[in-house]
Parts: structure tokens; sequence; C-alpha cells
């Protein structure tokens, strides 16, 4: 009888693992069936998730489009991949009035700068009865200003921060340190300057002049947009394209700016239409997240291959 009931009570834990088992394996498979639901209905979202796609007509009313951050090519406001189609649907909407640009950047791509810039100039040239209006929040310095220059007009906040006309190229240099700690710089390039101003070998005098005058002629290339887009209004000193910048206040006394006033405000004074319709795109978290990652490893195994890409001219 002893014999029997440790064989029963072995049969009845065998019994009872294999149906935790297999309740958790249900478990397992609810959860993963719920995974695989969510990623389509995230991928369903993604989809649909941009406000800047085609719009119905809501009447008349004030097109606004933002950029709010670093100017640099990808996803993001600022830019010329998101800019360039939301500044083309507003300038196309028979019941949008005129544009409001709102930009809020430190600066960043000349590239990304220019284009935008001469997509505003022809959008003007193409629409001329359509004004577009820039509307500065906390800061347009360096490559924001640098497409602010080709509105018709540009609104700040007294304290807001205006200018840095200016080009930057930096980097770090760590030939002292590496000479401490007894470290050497194995590099074999195929091309006398494949390693332009490589942060591990010694300065050279000739690379540096030649990083100088490329920075040179990209500042150049900006002084012109600004002078081209504020022409007379413009009042030029000894420092307003030394890469200073100024408040909002000052920019309207030097020129830089029109006046003082918000998207609201533009919206209402000078487009006669307090309605407001965003056409920014706007991106979902999860394909923000996918894209960046996917930069981040572009670039490394960019890098990899072509040598120094850290050092390239910045509007900041």
């Amino acid at each position: 009888m002893r014999g029997a009931a440790w064989e029963r009570e072995i049969l009845e834990k065998l019994a009872f693992a294999t149906l935790a088992e297999q309740r958790s394996r249900r478990r397992w498979n609810i959860f993963f069936r719920f995974v695989f639901v969510a990623l389509i209905l995230v991928g369903l979202a993604l989809a649909f998730d941009y406000t800047g796609g085609e719009m119905e007509s809501v009447g008349t009313h004030s097109a606004l489009i933002e950029i709010d951050g670093t100017i640099e090519s990808g996803s993001g406001s600022g830019s010329a991949e998101a800019v360039i189609p939301a500044l083309n649907r507003a300038f196309a909407d028979a019941g949008a009035v005129g544009v409001i640009l709102r930009i809020n950047s430190p600066g960043g791509s000349p590239v990304q700068a220019g284009i935008i810039s001469d997509e505003i100039q022809r959008l003007r040239r193409a629409y001329p009865q359509k004004p577009l209006y820039v509307v500065v929040d906390e800061m347009c310095a360096s490559g924001g200003y640098y497409i602010a220059a080709a509105a018709d007009r540009i609104y700040v906040n007294k304290a807001s921060i205006v200018g840095s006309i200016g080009v930057l190229m930096d980097g770090f240099g760590f030939t002292g340190l590496m000479e401490k700690l007894g470290v050497d710089r194995r590099l074999v390039t195929a091309g006398e300057n494949k390693g332009f101003m490589d942060p591990f070998s010694p300065v050279q005098a000739k690379q540096v002049e030649y990083a100088r005058t490329m920075v040179n002629e990209i500042h150049q290339q900006f002084i012109d947009v600004v002078r081209k887009g504020r022409g007379k209004r413009l009042k030029e000193t000894p420092e307003m394209f030394s890469g200073l910048f100024w408040t909002g206040a000052k920019a309207v006394e030097l020129g830089l700016a029109d006046g003082f006033g918000t998207v609201n405000t533009v919206a209402r004074n000078e487009m006669k239409t307090e309605d407001i319709v965003d056409y920014t795109k706007h991106e979902g978290l999860p394909e923000r997240v996918l894209k960046k990652f996917g930069a981040a490893v572009g670039a490394g195994a960019g890098a990899s291959v072509l040598g120094n890409s850290s050092l390239k001219p910045v509007l900041r």
C-alpha cells in the first residue's frame, strides 16, 4: 500500500507539473500574440501619424509650420525632408492666406538650412500673394536665422536670442595625452589628406588653413543670404557677421527682425484670421526611436570606412 501511495503521489506531482507547464505555455502564447498585434497597431499608427498629409480644406486660415531643435538631416522638424513638403502643402492650399514659420533653433547644418531657404524663396516667387512670416520663439540662431532671412518678415520676442551669423568646424586633439600615456597613433591612409584634422595626429598648418578657407566660404554664403533677404532693413555693424547674437529687442533695432509678435498675434494682425492650421510633420515615438537607431548605426559604419566624419561645418 505504501508503494502504491508513493507511486500515486509521484504521478500526481507529474500531472500537476505538466498542467503548470501547459498553463505557462499558453500564457507565453497569449503574450506573443499580444505583442504581434501591438506591433501591427503601431505600424498602422505610424502610417497615419502624419498631420502633414493630404488635408481637407478648412476654410480661410493661417498655415503654421514649426522648426524646433537643430537644423539637421533626418526625420526631425529641422530637416529639409520634413520642412519642404509642409511648405509646399501650405502654399498650395487655397484656404491658407499665408504661412507662419515658427523657429526655435540654435542652428545646425548649412546644407539643410540652405535647401530650406532656397525652397522658401522659390515658393515666394511662385505664390507672390501669400506672405511667409517667421515667428521666433526662444532662439533663432545661425542655421535657424539662415532660414528666417528668406521670409517676408521676422517677428521676435524682446528676449529672444537672434543672430550668430557665423560658421564653425570644431574637434579635439589628444596628441599630448597620448604622449604621456605612451600611446602610438598607427594611421594608414590612401590619399595625402584622408586623415584630415585627425584628432590623434599632430595638427598640420596646411590642413588648418584649408579648413579655415572652407568655413570662410560658407560664412560668405551665409552673409549673402542675410543681405539679400533683409535688404535695406539691415543696419550693418562691424560685429553683425562676427558670430555674435543679440536679444530680440536689439535684433529689431539692427534690422535683423521687423517687430515683436507671436504666432497668434501674427495670424490675427497680419493674416487677418485667428484660425491656425498646423502643417508640421509630427512623427510618433516608435518611428523616431527606430530612425535614430538606424542613423546611429549608419553613421558609425560610415565613419569607420570614410574616416573622421565629425569635422564638418556647422552654423551654430
